[in-house]
């Protein structure tokens, strides 16, 4: 009988010990150029936000500065569950790209934030793992515009650019579909900081879901369309989370892109998610910034 008090203290014990690094979910960051120059900060913030979850250990990869030699820049994505690109500059060395598709389609787990969505124009296969992407050259050979409207996704073809921006403002967050796991419990409306709202993508658009969408509002220089904000795409075995919010830590701050941010990487690395949504979420009248 004397043994149950020291077995009950030993249960306790175990179950206040945080979570080893081994258990946590992998997560890779791979920045180093941007036509976003607070890069370097927005990384640190993703990190901080990722670590600070309990969910995910971190590292970050940092490629070469633009024009320099990229031939040794080779991570070994196998170590990780889920990338998340904070990238957009010269392109990856080939066996670096391979590495990478064999990666996702094996069914690792990728995260696109922003501007990521800009980077490689030329890469067919990383253009099918974002699903629509902007500038670069980008036009209707990339594929079609993909709008929401009166409930229903439109691929449109018509010939144009691809990608464009209002100028910065605060914008309406439209959820799309509340049973995916990574904006299940999030209000139907909410308002997101001050940021680019991203029109005018265009790309293959296979395997997509459209998650959220914001619109553009031609008031602020936007297309006038409602734009998909929060997407999914599936690429081989490979979840892929795709966020066109984040422009400069403004935005970052955003509960709204933490929460989404988080949700999405656990789901892109495990299929499912655990997190909560938090209480100060944004409201369709209020934003709400992260702590």
């Amino acid at each position: 009988m004397k043994k149950k008090p020291l077995l009950i203290a030993l249960c306790l014990a175990c179950l206040t010990l945080p979570v080893s690094a081994s258990a946590a979910i992998k997560a890779l960051i791979i920045d180093g150029q941007n036509n976003h120059r607070v890069w370097p900060e927005t990384t640190q913030l993703m990190k901080q936000y990722l670590e600070g979850s309990g969910l995910f250990s971190v590292d970050v990869a940092t490629t070469p500065g633009k024009g320099k030699d990229m031939s040794g820049f080779k991570p070994d994505f196998a170590k990780y569950d889920v990338v998340i690109s904070n990238y957009n500059g010269d392109p990856w060395p080939e066996a670096t790209r391979k590495a990478f598709e064999a990666f996702v389609k094996k069914g690792g787990g990728f995260v696109t934030v922003h501007a990521a969505n800009n980077a490689f124009p030329e890469w067919q296969a990383y253009n099918e793992m974002i699903g629509i992407g902007g500038w670069g050259g980008r036009d209707e050979r990339s594929g079609p515009y993909v709008r929401y409207w009166e409930g229903k996704i439109l691929r449109d073809l018509t010939p144009g650019r691809g990608g464009s921006h209002g100028a910065e403002h605060e914008f309406l967050v439209e959820v799309r579909q509340s049973e995916h796991p990574i904006v299940k419990g999030l209000p139907a409306k909410w308002l997101h900081t001050q940021d680019e709202l991203y029109d005018r993508l265009r790309g293959p658009a296979n395997n997509l879901t459209v998650l959220a969408t914001a619109f553009a509002t031609p008031a602020r220089g936007g297309s006038g369309n409602h734009e998909p904000m929060l997407m999914t795409i599936a690429y081989g075995k490979g979840r892929v989370f795709h966020t066109t919010l984040g422009h400069g830590l403004i935005s970052q701050q955003c509960l709204g892109f933490k929460t989404t941010l988080l949700r999405g990487a656990e789901w892109a690395a495990t299929g499912k998610v655990t997190q909560k949504v938090p209480k100060d979420f944004p409201t369709a009248a209020a934003t709400s910034v992260a702590e």
